[in-house]
């Protein structure tokens, strides 16, 4: 099969910006290449793909990037900004797929899904997001009604933020395994991953960490420095230990030394990609019961769920995190979420939406 994949418009492969959906790209294509199949992709200038994707040809976009939906309001119009990097990336991507199979679109936006209705090339969209905007999940619902197997969900979860899908096909994620070594570092410290924003819940982390007297390992983009300000006012200097944003590869190194990672999410996340990549190393996970997480973790097996903002039955895990075999973490991912395993679930799912145009 002959797939052209359109990245995020919210900045170039390898930025950190374009949060999971970076890594859901690269794991894409690792399994797309190793069961044989021809993979282009879109994406903004600068961007890279991970060493063992380079061979594959990427296709350079410039313009400016889209505001996320996830920091506009729910009945906010759509805004396409003039010289769109988006719009620029679909351009280039329906002419390139013209000689393909399918145009696989990895961006949560309006533009390329309004675009599946109003041309003959068969569009796939990976839904990244649960509902955060009025006007997107309108126009979903309408072209779900024609084309109801162009749409795929990392979770099913996530799927139920829209009601008018009545047989989500669900993907979840892959993970290059190779990427990932398991750590057994029962004693470690306390991490957190994410974008730093106000829908991430780190403060709810720190809570936590202050607690127990010990300080908290944060690694990811600093989206909102007004909002990390103020969460380092509100605890004890040194609360934070702020380790920036890594590659895969550096941060599995870290985040494999930590006893247990801690995932606040205000939102409903639509898979949780960062507590896939801790158990990969091992690290048991302790997050709040809502969205993806929720059908990740095994309770008591791989992590604990937590009632959501629930903080101080938290806590109470936190104390009892060693009960938890981390080969157990590893073993769920092996299982459930490597990148052919992911490969597999989307080729099945591109082979019914091509099939609907023949």
């Amino acid at each position: 099969m002959r797939i052209v994949l359109i990245s995020t418009p919210m900045g170039f492969l390898g930025s950190g910006k374009g949060g999971g959906v970076e890594l859901t790209l690269n794991s894409l294509v690792s399994g797309l290449l190793s069961l044989g199949h021809s993979v282009e992709v879109i994406a903004p200038k600068n961007s890279k793909l991970y060493v063992s994707n380079e061979k594959v040809k990427l296709h350079f976009v410039e313009g400016k990037d889209q505001i996320s939906w996830q920091h506009q309001n729910y009945n906010s119009p759509v805004i396409i900004p003039d010289d769109s990097l988006l719009a620029g990336m679909l351009e280039k991507g329906l002419d390139i797929a013209k000689k393909a199979d399918v145009l696989l679109n990895m961006s949560y936006d309006w533009l390329p899904i309004w675009m599946t209705l109003n041309v003959e090339i068969p569009i796939a969209h990976i839904i990244s997001m649960g509902s955060e905007s009025s006007v997107i999940n309108n126009l979903i619902s309408k072209v779900y009604a024609k084309r109801p197997y162009n749409f795929a969900f990392h979770s099913k979860i996530q799927a139920y933020d829209y009601p008018f899908v009545k047989k989500p096909i669900i993907i979840g994620n892959g993970f290059k395994l190779d990427n990932y070594t398991f750590q057994d570092s029962v004693k470690g410290p306390l991490a957190w991953v994410g974008r730093v924003a106000p829908e991430k819940g780190l403060e709810d982390a720190v809570f936590v960490a202050n607690e127990l007297g010990e300080k908290l390992k944060v690694w990811g983009v600093i989206e909102d420095k007004s909002y990390a300000s103020k969460i380092e006012q509100s605890f004890p200097q040194g609360t934070i230990d702020w380790m920036g944003f890594l590659s895969t590869y550096e941060l599995q190194k870290e985040l494999g030394k930590c006893r247990v990672l801690l995932n606040t999410p205000k939102w409903n996340e639509a898979y949780g990609n960062v507590i896939v990549e801790a158990l990969a190393c091992g690290v048991p996970v302790i997050a709040y019961k809502r969205g993806g997480p929720s059908e990740i973790i095994q309770h008591g097996q791989t992590g604990f769920l937590v009632d959501p903002d629930d903080k101080k039955n938290m806590l109470s895990y936190v104390e009892i995190i060693e009960k938890i075999k981390r080969k157990k973490c590893r073993e769920w991912v092996e299982k459930n979420a490597s990148t052919d395993i992911f490969a597999n679930k989307v080729l099945n799912w591109l082979n019914k939406v091509i099939h609907e145009y023949k």
